[in-house]
């Protein structure tokens, strides 16, 4: 457990200082300053955790982590990058996890959540982010990280390493804030939504990506 977290953390540490990475956002108030929001509850693809991870690890932010043995090396991987694993699943200890998110987010924390993990199926999105921004009154966005050269392992996510000095685009999608008072038909539709917005940011992110470096995607200090 010891060697496979910090060859993790290694690897990212050693690769992420080479890539370029540019974001895009949907929404034309998207922060001037950071990369990302503080209190917003943001949702991507497992697969692109390893980008993910280096464009995130000045955040601070709390990551839902499995209780499982995958769970434990990687919350002691995304710890040495600076996250706040809070342990449990859509199987195991969801509720528990979900509060202790809340928690995060009442302390101006972003929570970040790989939300078709721990192990799928790939592309399918799950509630969590649609039932913590109702109990937290904090709205929720998706985005994704594409590469544009990559090593695509044979995993059920099939999880991008990043070739070093590889181009990263970045791609926000718009918030969405649920209501506390949504019934089980609203949150299904807000849960509609957020496939509909992991799906749409992974496309456009897919499409531009080549495009890093020009004058509509700039490369960003990461």
């Amino acid at each position: 457990m010891w060697l496979i977290s910090w060859a993790g953390y290694l690897a990212i540490a050693l690769i992420g200082p080479t890539l370029r990475y540019s974001v895009s956002w949907e929404e034309l108030s998207s922060p001037a300053d950071t990369i990302y929001e503080k209190r917003v509850i943001y949702a991507f693809w497992h697969r692109a955790v390893f980008a993910g991870a280096w464009l995130w690890r000045k955040a601070g932010a709390a990551v839902m982590v499995s209780r499982s043995f995958d769970g434990e090396y990687i919350a002691r991987t995304i710890e040495k990058l600076g996250f706040v694993a809070v342990r449990g699943s859509s199987s195991r200890g969801g509720a528990t996890a979900l509060l202790g998110l809340k928690g995060q987010l009442e302390q101006g924390i972003p929570v970040v959540f790989t939300i078709d993990g721990p192990r799928g199926p790939k592309y399918v999105a799950k509630p969590g982010p649609v039932l913590l921004s109702r109990a937290s009154a904090v709205p929720m966005a998706a985005f994704y990280v594409a590469l544009s050269d990559a090593w695509v392992l044979n995993t059920w996510d099939a999880l991008m390493i990043p070739k070093p000095f590889s181009k990263a685009l970045v791609r926000f999608s718009a918030k969405v804030q649920v209501p506390a008072e949504a019934d089980d038909a609203q949150m299904a539709e807000f849960h509609r939504q957020l496939q509909g917005a992991l799906e749409r940011v992974t496309r456009f992110a897919e499409e531009h990506v080549a495009r890093v470096g020009s004058g509509e995607f700039p490369i960003i200090k990461s």
